[in-house]
């Protein structure tokens, strides 16, 4: 039998909370009797939704608060002021060695600096980065960052690397993730310094990291890498133009199928075509970002999701706590260190 593992939950981040949160929960259990549930929030609100699933119900204790993190509250705010709020006790709870993982669909700069300041770094690492999957042509890939440093020097870029590459292992079950650098071309001489400078130590290094070189924005969509890796502040641009892209050719083909009664029989007969692609598209697939590089497993999920996409939010962090993606993070930088030293001691 499996060890039990307790997961922390923001009972009250995100726009469908608590209803989505218990409803994920609910979801999961189906089919993670090994897994328990502390919830942390208005227990008010929380135990009449969890009356209406006994599955939940058996799997979850209730840890009252009535304090939230508003998705307006600035970070440094929510730092000193929502000490009790059910997103810092959840985090507590890690710390504690109480809980596993963390999963919160609240306010993401909140979740970070709280998550920072109380989980503290991983050795070796110096900045926290946001991770997650989704589609290509070629089966799924992750990238980071996505938003949590909009600048980054070559040693972050690095960093990044080697846990997105943990990352893929673990989430999409890769046995060798490829990893490319996100750069404005594919050739040697393009790029900031950062990139570059990344780029030399990934190919120079003995690392266990299969580096393919420079990817191009075009190369997103196309898979040709299972690792994309980049700055916060170009990442999050990707990722919000890539999930307008989709919203819009989703508006398009929808009008189009619905613009005469010939379109509409046409939409009738490739009906189960049409769902399998809305399936490998849905976005409720892809939910849950991971804020790597913290000292304990911290799950963000979209703050508008419905039950389906918290419940995957909740199965990447039970997954990564279960492959010990930490300690593979802690390796592969040992790795990492100890071909810097090499280094150092063969120039001296």
């Amino acid at each position: 039998m499996l060890e039990t593992i307790t997961v922390a939950v923001d009972g009250m981040g995100g726009d469908g909370a608590p209803f989505s949160v218990i409803g994920g929960i609910d979801l999961v259990c189906k089919s993670r009797p090994d897994v328990h549930f502390l919830v942390f929030g208005d227990e008010a609100k929380l135990r009449p939704l969890l009356a209406s699933h006994p599955g939940a119900k058996a799997a979850c204790d209730i840890r009252h608060t009535d304090e939230i993190v508003a998705n307006d509250d600035k970070p440094t705010a929510a730092l000193r002021s929502r000490k009790n709020s059910s997103m810092r006790l959840a985090i507590d709870s890690v710390a504690a060695g109480e809980s596993s993982t963390i999963v919160s669909a609240g306010n993401t700069g909140a979740l970070m600096a709280m998550a920072t300041i109380v989980l503290k770094m991983l050795p070796g690492i110096n900045r926290p980065a946001i991770v997650t999957s989704f589609p290509t042509e070629n089966n799924d890939c992750v990238m980071l960052d996505l938003g949590a440093n909009i600048e980054c020097d070559e040693v972050n870029l690095v960093q990044f690397a080697v846990m997105g590459e943990v990352f893929a292992r673990n989430e999409l079950n890769l046995t060798q993730p490829s990893v490319g650098l996100l750069n404005v071309g594919s050739e040697g001489l393009k790029g900031n310094d950062s990139v570059k400078k990344a780029a030399a130590i990934l190919e120079s290094s003995n690392l266990p990291v299969k580096f393919y070189g420079f990817v191009e924005g075009d190369d997103i969509g196309k898979g040709t890498v299972d690792v994309i890796v980049t700055d916060g502040f170009t990442g999050n641009i990707a990722l919000k133009t890539a999930e307008g892209t989709a919203k819009m050719f989703t508006h398009f083909l929808k009008n189009s199928l619905t613009s005469t009664l010939t379109a509409k029989l046409g939409a009738l007969v490739a009906r189960p075509a049409l769902e399998r692609f809305r399936d490998h598209f849905d976005p409720r697939r892809y939910n849950g970002a991971m804020l790597v590089g913290l000292n304990g497993v911290c799950i963000k999920s979209h703050g508008g999701t419905d039950a389906i996409g918290f419940a995957h939010a909740l199965e990447v962090g039970i997954n990564l706590v279960r492959r010990n993606f930490n300690e593979l993070i802690k390796e592969d930088l040992g790795c990492l260190i100890s071909n810097k030293l090499e280094a150092q001691t063969a120039a001296k």
